[in-house]
């Protein structure tokens, strides 16, 4: 099945006009699958942006799928086609026997039988695909390939422009509401959000999980709740998926007519699915739902005088676990010492340990400031133990300027040990002072104020889950942490 070169190139010069058009991204996106399947000769097109968290393939733009398909459940990044986040052309010959096609029955029953799928890329990484999609069996030519790469070349511009419109509407909304005192706004993240809310509700929900920095998906997946012979008769749809918590969420109002409706469903769904877990929340619910798992005091949608979570809680676990990896395989068949220094390690400290897969042991100094503008340091706790000939990993929360942890690693020379080394959750390198050499790092951090996870402004803020920025408005005119 032969394509003209003339065919493409009339494809691409239709691609470039919408491209251009001041579109939606979603109108946008729909019209390019359709004038690229049509060019193909393809039964379908599907064009997706990568989430937040990298972990997840969002629909962006579709032609000639059906609902079903689309909508049969969160399509993960690594098991879906995942040669393609390493930026490789993939082609699927059957779609129902490949085992790089996460859901083949699905495929196999929407008569989907062969995929072509290329990375869309920026900045030299994968940040969404274009696949195409056949009924019959089908081989795909290097011009077929050629076409569907310059298809995505043209998709990647309009997935920046899009970031940069939704990053300008952002700050634009936080700036209104710094202007009316609001005590917190909404973090501005760069994740490209495609969706069009069915109901505002839906929008804040959103809002509230990107606030703190919980992964979510937008309607990823349709149960079949009946069928009428053949002929599927009913489908119930969650409005959002939260892989962490691997909870589906349905939003209602309290108007009793749409609550008994989407409750019979449901049931339904439960009895025909019992191990999706999904929950049905009002407003008041999901803000309790969010302090069940730590986020928010006891029914606050945010936390007094935090601007915006710079890392959630979930994403700290991640790295924290990564680190205890490295230094496991770096330090493999000895005995390690963890030294910290209290109080803001305490909370890092004791994830890091219970996460190292050898042999070690605890110590801990305090230390005070004087002098002016606390330049001087005094060790006002030192170790109980011995450091001699031992293997020590200097543990700390964060790293700025580098003067106090360079006094300490100094400290700590003089007795002997065997290895010496650092590991700190946070690095804030643009305030550093003195290069101290750390040899694990968790997150490079903006020259900002940060609380929770151990980490206080004036006692406060330690028992956060996450970590968070504070209001600029509550540090004025106080020294940088």
């Amino acid at each position: 099945m032969a394509r003209s070169r003339g065919s493409y190139y009339s494809a691409l010069k239709r691609i470039t006009r919408v491209a251009n058009s001041g579109f939606g991204l979603k109108k946008t996106c729909n019209s390019i699958a359709k004038s690229a399947a049509r060019a193909m000769q393809a039964n379908g097109c599907r064009i997706l942006s990568l989430s937040s968290q990298k972990e997840y393939l969002i629909t962006v733009g579709t032609y000639g799928l059906s609902d079903l398909y689309l909508k049969k459940g969160p399509l993960d990044a690594r098991k879906s086609l995942p040669d393609i986040l390493d930026g490789k052309v993939v082609y699927i010959a059957d779609a129902a026997t490949d085992d790089r096609v996460q859901h083949p029955q699905t495929a196999l029953s929407q008569g989907i039988s062969s995929i072509l799928g290329v990375p869309v890329l920026g900045k030299g990484q994968a940040i969404g695909e274009i696949r195409i999609y056949t009924r019959e069996p089908r081989q795909f030519s290097e011009a077929d390939k050629s076409f569907l790469l310059s298809v995505a070349d043209t998709c990647a511009v309009i997935f920046e422009r899009a970031e940069l419109h939704q990053l300008l509407q952002k700050d634009y909304r936080a700036d209104e509401r710094r202007r009316k005192a609001s005590p917190a706004s909404p973090v501005p993240t760069s994740t490209l959000r495609p969706t069009t809310f069915a109901h505002s509700s839906e929008e804040d929900f959103a809002r509230l999980l990107d606030f703190y920095c919980i992964d979510w998906l937008y309607e990823p997946r349709s149960f079949p709740l009946r069928w009428e012979g053949d002929k599927l008769a009913e489908m119930f749809t969650p409005d959002f998926y939260l892989p962490e918590l691997d909870l589906y969420v349905e939003l209602t109002t309290l108007r009793q007519n749409l609550l008994t409706e989407k409750n019979r469903k449901l049931r339904q769904l439960r009895e025909l699915h019992p191990e999706v877990n999904v929950r049905l929340l009002n407003k008041s619910d999901f803000i309790k739902l969010l302090a069940k798992y730590g986020y928010g005091p006891l029914g606050e949608a945010k936390v007094e005088g935090v601007d915006r979570v710079l890392y959630s809680h979930a994403q700290i676990q991640r790295r924290v676990r990564t680190l205890a990896r490295r230094i496991s395989d770096d330090y493999a068949g000895q005995r390690l010492m963890l030294i910290g220094i209290l109080k803001g390690v305490v909370c890092f400290m004791a994830d890091l340990m219970q996460h190292l897969s050898l042999p070690v042991t605890l110590d801990f100094m305090a230390i005070s400031y004087y002098g002016r503008d606390d330049e001087v340091v005094e060790i006002t706790r030192d170790l109980d133990t011995s450091i001699t000939g031992q293997h020590v990993l200097m543990v700390e929360d964060i790293v700025d300027t580098g003067m106090t942890l360079n006094y300490i690693l100094g400290h700590l020379s003089a007795h002997n040990p065997a290895s010496l080394s650092v590991c700190t959750l946070l690095d804030k390198r643009a305030r550093r002072l003195v290069n101290v050499p750390l040899g694990y790092v968790g997150f490079e951090i903006p020259d900002e104020f940060v609380v929770g996870y151990g980490l206080d402004y004036k006692g406060e803020y330690r028992n956060l889950p996450f970590i968070g920025i504070l209001h600029p408005e509550l540090i004025k005119g106080e020294s940088p942490q």
